[in-house]
């Protein structure tokens, strides 16, 4: 359980330096961002912060929603992945050219894909958003598809509203962030079996000592 918690807390981490990459290209965020963003601009605070508030909420709901107290998986990524994005912040500026800004993007785009494949591949619980998709999936019996769109248009209506930044980023994220986690998903999850399963010892059945009628607790060993 610790190898899992570990992974799960460098997948938050990873996630978070990719939505500082895309905020830092200045060409559009994820749409749950352009709410934060848009929050932000506002009424102030910082984008981290907004973030775990957000996150609050939404824990709160998916909580009324399915009659239970969250888990711990998704409280824990929402108070770590505000507080990443505003330490990230503190080192990572626009780049200078629109090269610079264009090639941000898109690896932010690429981490936040590994990272959601690493937060998610040690199942120590979804986080806030995903919690209320579940959620809202479970009580209404709609697809999961559906609910998640749904979701994130709402939310992206609401944020450009407030001013968040809306742009190519935008588009560029909702259009290829399901097939990106649909290829670094399955990567992590070998990598983080690999992980957890090491000193484990396998029984090589080819190389075993082989015992005749072993059952009787008397036979040799024959090899």
């Amino acid at each position: 359980m610790i190898k899992r918690w570990l992974i799960f807390l460098v997948g938050l981490m990873v996630m978070s330096l990719g939505v500082v990459l895309m905020i830092e290209a200045n060409l559009g965020v994820a749409p749950w961002d352009v709410l934060h963003i848009g929050l932000t601009k506002q009424i102030g605070l910082t984008v981290g912060t907004w973030s775990i508030l957000v996150g609050i909420c939404i824990i709160a709901i998916a909580s009324l929603i399915m009659k239970e107290w969250p888990k711990s998986g998704a409280l824990i990524n929402m108070l770590l992945v505000g507080m990443f994005i505003d330490t990230f912040r503190l080192f990572i500026d626009t780049p200078t050219t629109i090269v610079g800004q264009y090639v941000m993007l898109f690896t932010g785009i690429l981490v936040i894909g590994y990272g959601i494949g690493l937060y998610i591949a040690p199942k120590c619980g979804a986080g806030p958003r995903d919690s209320l998709m579940i959620a809202i999936t479970e009580k209404s019996g709609w697809k999961v598809q559906y609910v998640r769109a749904v979701m994130e248009i709402v939310v992206l209506s609401i944020g450009w509203s407030l001013g968040g930044p809306v742009f190519i980023g935008t588009i560029l994220f909702s259009l290829t962030i399901g097939n990106i986690v649909g290829i670094t998903l399955p990567q992590c999850q070998r990598l983080v079996d690999r992980i957890i399963e090491r000193g484990v010892k396998i029984e090589d059945f080819d190389k075993r000592t082989l015992r005749v009628n072993h059952h009787d607790g008397v036979s040799k060993e024959v090899r």
